[in-house]
């Protein structure tokens, strides 16, 4: 029984997370003003839609990014927001305990919990190349899990353009036979719906705004590539800041020289769909284009695709 104190804590920490949401909210139908209904929506959510994240192949990157969520700040997300029961890198349980339990939430919520999957799943000699943990004596491999707890899901968030398409680990070369979870869903007819959220990594806004789309309004649209249209709908070079120079025939020689567009440096933006340029990163510090260009990391056949980056497509 929380206390009046508590209570009210965990309703302001509430009242700051849709706050913090202000790009996200007007592309999700949500009011930025602190809505009744919707926190109320969002407490019966956490009560029974509980989130379980695996990884396979990669860097944690999208983990990371998450982690460095500024505003909600990840302990209200982890704490207050989400439900999340299970994730390798930050939960505090380990081994079979962490695991009998991450199965007993899929079984005990079955078809109503999300699925969080990050890093790409190897298909060869039956996923024997990403071993996540052992259970009964017996190993459990990235593509029995993404399997069987994909079947088991609600829905499944693919985070990361590892996890969404492949990404960096099914690039040229690719022995283990990685692929995204769409891959693995097709290979065994798995119906569960699957929401891609790419990115080399993730941006946390991204993250937290589709599950929070989850919780209050259910799936989100997507784009033909299975990404929620709210982050990925508008084209990077239609929005650039450098545009200008675009339309002049003015192109920077060096990433020195500001005042130019940066095609010729090899920027991809021409091909690639999503909102970087307003939502920013490190905290709306900075994004690709000003640094250096957009290598076209959230579209599929990346990074092949998209490579050598720093020439002319």
């Amino acid at each position: 029984m929380l206390s009046e104190t508590q209570q009210t804590a965990a309703t302001l920490s509430r009242r700051t997370f849709l706050k913090g949401l202000t790009g996200t909210a007007a592309g999700i139908g949500l009011s930025q003003i602190f809505n009744p209904k919707l926190i109320s929506a969002m407490t019966k959510g956490l009560e029974t839609h509980p989130v379980l994240w695996i990884q396979g192949q990669g860097c944690t990157g999208c983990s990371v990014s998450l982690l460095n969520s500024v505003e909600p700040t990840i302990k209200k997300i982890l704490l207050e927001i989400i439900s999340l029961q299970y994730h390798p890198t930050i939960m505090a349980s380990e081994g079979e305990t962490a695991l009998e339990n991450m199965y007993r939430v899929a079984k005990e919520y079955k078809g109503k919990f999300s699925l969080a999957v990050e890093g790409a799943i190897p298909m060869a000699a039956d996923g024997k190349y990403c071993i996540s943990g052992e259970m009964n004596h017996k190993e459990i491999t990235m593509l029995q899990m993404t399997k069987e707890l994909g079947e088991m899901a609600g829905s499944v968030l693919a985070i990361g353009s590892c996890a969404a398409y492949g990404g960096i680990p099914a690039a040229k070369g690719n022995l283990t036979e990685a692929t995204g979870v769409q891959g693995v869903f097709k290979k065994f007819g798995i119906k569960t719906p699957v929401v891609n959220i790419p990115g080399c990594p993730s941006h946390p806004d991204w993250i937290v705004g589709s599950i929070a789309h989850l919780l209050t309004k259910g799936i989100p649209e997507v784009d033909e590539n299975g990404r929620p249209l709210l982050f990925f709908g508008e084209n990077i070079h239609e929005n650039c800041p450098y545009l200008e120079y675009f339309d002049k025939d003015i192109f920077s020689a060096t990433f020195t020289q500001k005042k130019g567009c940066r095609m010729e440096l090899g920027c991809k933006g021409p091909d690639v769909n999503a909102d970087c340029f307003r939502r920013r990163w490190n905290n709306g510090l900075n994004w690709c284009v000003e640094n250096a260009v957009c290598i076209g990391c959230v579209e599929p056949g990346f990074p092949d695709a998209f490579s050598p980056f720093y020439e002319k497509a």
